[in-house]
């Protein structure tokens, strides 16, 4: 039989929660089993944050031959939608992920859940309280003293049986009893501080209807969950630390498989808010588009912006897993972005800022097919024909009248490659009232066909182009970070709102030129147009005008400090 510590293929970053899992299989606990679980509670859309939690997970499960399931922790009706559901298992899968038949939900559990509650009725560790919601905290007391027990702690054990069976049936308002567990009001962990096992709520749940209107907590439920499915390994974030004693009680007290809990970093990353609580309020308010606006950190607004999954997978390894939060920069996650980007995407060429170049010494009705390249570090990507002719455009800044030093590009007298095609020199221009270049008139050298110099000549610059006959129209959403502040996701002041770090030039529209190769695209294909970025075909985009979102610019400050440390 075969080993899987010693046939798992090496992780490239050190990683404490492997390790854990190395040492287990090697001592045979769980029988050497590896199984885990990816818990999202349905109440937003997956961000990027979850997608460390969902390569963790799924990532080991894989590596030791194991299994993952995908379970949703739906305890809430009221938040909870069947639109968060499908975009979960969606973008898991987007991923690169699958569960197979493992998907399950808390709800699966209620039965069980409160039949495990009546067992901790009967052996005196739980009971029904009449304390409101603010009352509960009141009695919880402060860090450094001790809270007061509840004035309902000790009901017979009778009471507390006929009280939660009535809550079940219904006979009371929302808010007005909860089930708590018995534990210690003196215990310096204030979630041992006989915390709420079940609310009322009146709510139609999305999965179960109306058939509960009490719901069992998140802290009651997670752990019992994991136990049922027989997980091994329950990987949360760090803000779950504290939790694990509470699980630990519920597990123990009820006498059933322990799994093991451990907790890693969440993800911060610059510039990025990843509160979901947040993000609804930014989609609620119209801040944004929705959840899949391109300027969201969720998982569908990266993929409409042209995000691969590969590429957040490659990033999800580079950041590694520790047990300390830190602040992760965005342009870490670009840079690999870009590194994947630049292997996969098609090359096109695209002017965003037009002006027309008229090469006056071409044939007028000649129409040359140039052959460019698709994808210079992929050679089986093959080459594509791009129409050259008489007029062109290139981008405005890629001309000068009166160019300042060290400026190579075109301008009067100089020559300059044009991308695939010939050498071209500027001879006049035209401009308008204002004095604004409305047309640039060259020449062409008829002997250097794809940008070749058979006397060797040399030439600085070379510039892109399209042909203006054959060129297409196209919008381009040219996309910035979404707030301003370096971490949006702490804010000492709880009053301060939120929305007033957002960044007013997160979207610029622009209207441009391509090339009519794009006429086969499809919405969320990626492209390089050159020198300015990568970009992908909206998913709302259509044949008459396309759209494209920038996904992201060229320049890569990352890649200069890696060259820089090798």
């Amino acid at each position: 039989m075969s080993n899987p510590v010693e046939d798992a293929p090496e992780l490239p970053r050190s990683n404490f929660v492997r390790d854990i899992i190395v040492e287990d299989v090697r001592n045979g606990k769980n029988q050497a089993r590896v199984h885990t679980r990816f818990p999202p509670e349905p109440n937003g859309y997956l961000h990027i944050g979850h997608a460390k939690a969902i390569c963790l997970n799924f990532g080991l499960a894989q590596e030791f031959g194991g299994q993952c399931n995908l379970r949703f922790d739906d305890t809430n009706p009221t938040k909870e939608e069947v639109e968060y559901v499908d975009s979960i298992m969606e973008d898991v899968r987007w991923l690169g992920f699958d569960w197979e038949d493992r998907c399950y939900y808390a709800s699966d559990y209620f039965d069980q859940l409160y039949e495990w509650a009546v067992q901790l009725i009967k052996a005196g560790k739980a009971f029904v309280c009449d304390l409101s919601a603010d009352q509960i905290r009141e009695y919880r007391g402060i860090p450094g003293q001790p809270g007061r027990n509840s004035p309902y702690r000790d009901r017979t054990v009778e009471e507390n049986l006929d009280l939660f069976t009535r809550m079940k049936a219904g006979e009371f308002p929302d808010g007005a009893r909860t089930l708590r567990a018995k534990i210690d009001m003196a215990s310096p962990n204030f979630n041992m501080r006989d915390p709420v096992m079940y609310r009322i709520l009146h709510a139609s749940h999305h999965r179960t209807g109306d058939k509960w209107c009490i719901y069992p907590t998140y802290d009651y439920t997670h752990g019992e969950s994991d136990s049922i499915e027989g997980i091994t390994h329950s990987i949360c974030t760090l803000e779950f630390e504290d939790h694990r004693p509470l699980y630990d009680w519920y597990l123990e007290n009820l006498g059933i498989h322990h799994p093991q809990q451990i907790e890693f970093d969440r993800l911060h990353l610059s510039n990025t808010m990843l509160s979901k609580r947040k993000l609804l309020h930014l989609v609620q308010r119209g801040y944004v588009s929705g959840w899949d606006d391109p300027r969201m950190p969720t998982l569908s607004g990266f993929r409409r912006r042209g995000y691969s999954p590969e590429a957040i997978r490659l990033f999800c390894s580079r950041i590694g897993v520790s047990k300390t939060n830190g602040l992760i920069e965005l342009g870490l996650l670009e840079h690999s972005l870009r590194e994947e980007l630049n292997r996969s995407s098609a090359r096109i060429m695209a002017v965003m800022d037009p002006v027309k170049v008229v090469v006056d010494n071409y044939p007028d009705d000649l129409v040359e097919e140039m052959d460019a390249v698709n994808n210079p570090e992929d050679p089986a990507a093959g080459t594509r024909h791009v129409p050259f002719s008489k007029t062109l455009y290139i981008e405005r800044e890629d001309f000068r009248e009166n160019p300042p030093k060290q400026y190579h590009r075109l301008t009067i007298g100089r020559e300059v490659r044009l991308r695939y095609a010939y050498l071209i020199t500027c001879t006049s221009v035209e401009k308008d009232a204002s004095g604004e270049i409305t047309v640039i008139h060259c020449t062409y050298d008829p002997a250097t066909r794809g940008g070749n110099t058979p006397d060797g000549r040399k030439v600085k610059s070379t510039i892109h182009w399209v042909s203006a006959k054959h060129s297409v129209d196209f919008e381009a959403r040219l996309y910035e970070q979404l707030f301003n502040e370096e971490n949006p996701d702490t804010e000492e002041d709880p009053n301060k709102d939120f929305t007033a770090n957002l960044n007013p030039k997160s979207l610029e529209v622009r209207s441009g030129k391509i090339e009519p190769s794009v006429r086969g695209a499809k919405p969320l294909d990626r492209f390089q147009f050159e020198r300015l970025g990568y970009f992908c075909m909206d998913r709302d985009s259509t044949g008459e005008k396309p759209v494209f979102n920038r996904t992201v610019g060229l320049r890569d400050t990352w890649a200069k400090i890696e060259s820089k440390g090798r």
